[in-house]
């Protein structure tokens, strides 16, 4: 089952932006005295993390129409790119759709003919994620939506590499208008497609940590933890008795 993460970054504005960057010596970097904005960019993503693969679009704005314009386009896309889907039995098609329905508070209605599901898309809980004709549309094309927090972890990973992108394109950089912003976005994201990253949950940092929780002592009861083991009570009466403290 192909996972994808969907969400908006920005904005972001065509202003002196924060951030490292390289000066000749003796000529540092310096900013406008006048405060004039240029416009503003948003980052419309779709992200792959089990390939690390992204899809980015900027735009000046994002109304439904330009925002579910641009998923439909980009979902046909991805969907083409997959194998093809195993054709189920009617009941266990539709138990395969139900099945990431237990547990909401608020379960869409499927369709009544319900094509294979292959793919789940995670997404926050917008207004315009939530209109009926792009849930019908999503329905009709294999792909089963997932609103936070029930997704809201894969969600991060998502928002994760707006953050890298816009880090990368942004950082220590002055963009003049509207068309630089979306510009620097788009092609780090084309660069980042060159040499991708999968994302996965935990990873090194995961493992760090249970290996500094392995180099401590859990105490009982608790989810705290010492460094250095507590004597125990039996080891220093022993301790006690040989020092001759104790008489019989």
């Amino acid at each position: 089952m192909a996972v994808w993460g969907m969400d908006e970054a920005g904005p972001y504005q065509a202003i002196p932006q924060p951030g490292m960057h390289w000066q000749p010596v003796g000529r540092p970097a310096r900013y406008p005295h006048e405060h004039v904005r240029h416009g503003t960019a948003k980052m419309l993503t779709l992200f792959h993390p089990a390939t690390g693969q992204v899809r980015v679009k900027g735009v000046t704005s994002c109304p439904n129409v330009v925002l579910h314009a641009w998923l439909e386009t980009e979902l046909l896309a991805i969907l083409d790119a997959l194998p093809p889907a195993n054709i189920l039995p009617e009941d266990d098609n539709r138990a395969g759709w139900e099945h990431w329905q237990a547990g909401l508070s608020v379960k869409p209605t499927l369709c009544d003919n319900l094509p294979p599901l292959q793919l789940l898309l995670v997404m926050d809980n917008l207004a315009g994620h939530l209109t009926q004709r792009l849930v019908v549309w999503l329905f009709e094309h294999g792909i089963m939506p997932l609103y936070t927090p029930l997704g809201g972890s894969w969600l991060n990973m998502t928002e994760s590499i707006q953050r890298i992108l816009a880090d990368r394109a942004l950082a220590g950089q002055t963009p003049a208008n509207q068309a630089e912003l979306i510009d620097w976005l788009e092609a780090t994201a084309r660069a980042w497609n060159a040499d991708p990253t999968p994302f996965e949950w935990g990873g090194r940092r995961q493992l760090r940590r249970q290996r500094a929780y392995q180099r401590r002592h859990p105490l009982g009861g608790s989810g705290a933890c010492t460094r250095k083991p507590i004597r125990r009570r039996v080891q220093f009466m022993d301790q006690w008795r040989h020092s001759g403290q104790v008489t019989h």
